[in-house]
């Protein structure tokens, strides 16, 4: 067993890019792996929407799960702590530590709440450039991440050319289309129409768990396929209810499963973050203040891997082929691969042995 320690780094003044600035910013991160001499074999991994910088490991030896990633980071694993040393950061707008909607005010103390400021994923790669400049890291071997950890890792490299040497974007689009912003929006609706949800202020209460879980409930829908819930479920039925088959309350066995995961994600997130970080994903799209869209591949300088997922309805393949196909356009070297799978969105989080091996194979090319 992996004992990790979170870390913590501090900073003041951060303008974010909407002009807006907040006076204080912390950022919880973990490592894992010993930084070298030469401090180049650093390795980003970044996080998706809900996640937090615990990728790997335990936190203590009661800790019943492991970190969102422990399968490909270890020891001898895909992203050998051996040989890097790998650092996940909380991004800013979570829960998990780093400065969010839910972090005391310094004027009052009392929760950001509705106060806090719009954010973008080009300020939490900002917020965690701070980071890595605090621990004297000038080259950055690999940036890798999927989904809203994919929108960073393309960030990455494009704030930060001269630094991020590889890039590995899972299952994440350069820009947000239209069916992923509108799934966003029926979230935050479903919070926002909470009556808990007291335009934000419901501090220290419980807040809004009804429309977080639908929110969550909808979100599991786009993270699976169709095939994965045929797979799964069919049409097999929950437990008869005392008032009979034919009520309400009985349910099918596909919707026991998004009440679970509504529920689970209540019990462990906070709805104002999450109002915030859809809204970050909203706003994600590379060109914006950059230039015309296709044009801007051209600046990535990194050698880029994307991974697509076969059955993904949130973010189609089509959108990592573009990635792949502008920069080639460009002569950047950039090379897609696609993982099958019935699992759609989330297969970068249950395919390990098809996306270890694709990954493997990049590394050996790009850091042999």
């Amino acid at each position: 067993m992996v004992l990790v320690i979170p870390q913590k780094y501090s900073f003041s003044n951060f303008r974010l890019e909407s002009g807006a600035n907040l006076p204080l910013v912390d950022i919880v991160y973990e490592t894992y792996g010993t930084l070298s001499r030469a401090k180049d074999n650093v390795v980003i991994v970044c996080h998706a929407l809900t996640g937090s910088a615990h990728a790997a490991g335990y936190h203590s030896p009661q800790e019943k799960m492991p970190g969102w990633w422990d399968p490909l980071i270890g020891p001898g694993k895909v992203l050998d702590t051996n040989r890097f040393f790998i650092i996940c950061l909380n991004i800013l707008g979570s829960c998990y530590g780093s400065t969010g909607p839910a972090s005391p005010h310094p004027d009052d103390g009392t929760p950001y709440a509705m106060r806090f400021p719009v954010i973008t994923i080009r300020d939490m790669v900002r917020a965690h450039f701070q980071v890595i400049k605090h621990l004297g890291i000038e080259k950055i071997r690999l940036v890798i991440g999927g989904s809203l950890g994919g929108m960073q890792a393309l960030e990455w490299a494009l704030l930060y050319p001269d630094m991020v040497e590889n890039l590995i974007c899972i299952a994440a689009p350069a820009r947000l289309y239209p069916q992923a912003i509108a799934f966003n929006e029926v979230g935050r609706q479903a919070i926002m129409s909470d009556p808990e949800w007291r335009q934000g202020n419901y501090y220290p209460g419980k807040g809004p768990v009804n429309g977080l879980a639908i929110a969550r409930m909808l979100g599991t829908i786009t993270y699976r396929s169709d095939l994965s819930m045929n797979l799964r479920f069919g049409r097999k039925s929950a437990p008869l209810p005392p008032n009979g088959y034919y009520s309400f309350d009985q349910k099918f066995e596909v919707e026991t499963y998004l009440h679970y995961h509504g529920q689970a994600l209540v019990q462990r997130f906070d709805a104002n973050s999450y109002l915030y970080l859809t809204k970050a994903m909203d706003y994600h799209d590379i060109s914006f203040n950059r230039g015309k869209y296709e044009e801007i591949f051209a600046d990535i300088k990194a050698k880029t891997l994307v991974i697509g997922i076969d059955t993904d309805i949130l973010f189609p393949t089509y959108q990592q082929q573009e990635i792949v196909k502008n920069m080639v356009k460009y002569y950047r070297p950039a090379y897609y691969r696609e993982i099958t799978s019935p699992h759609g969105h989330d297969a970068f989080l249950i395919e390990y042995k098809q996306l270890g091996k694709i990954i493997n194979e990049f590394i050996a090319e790009v850091a042999p």
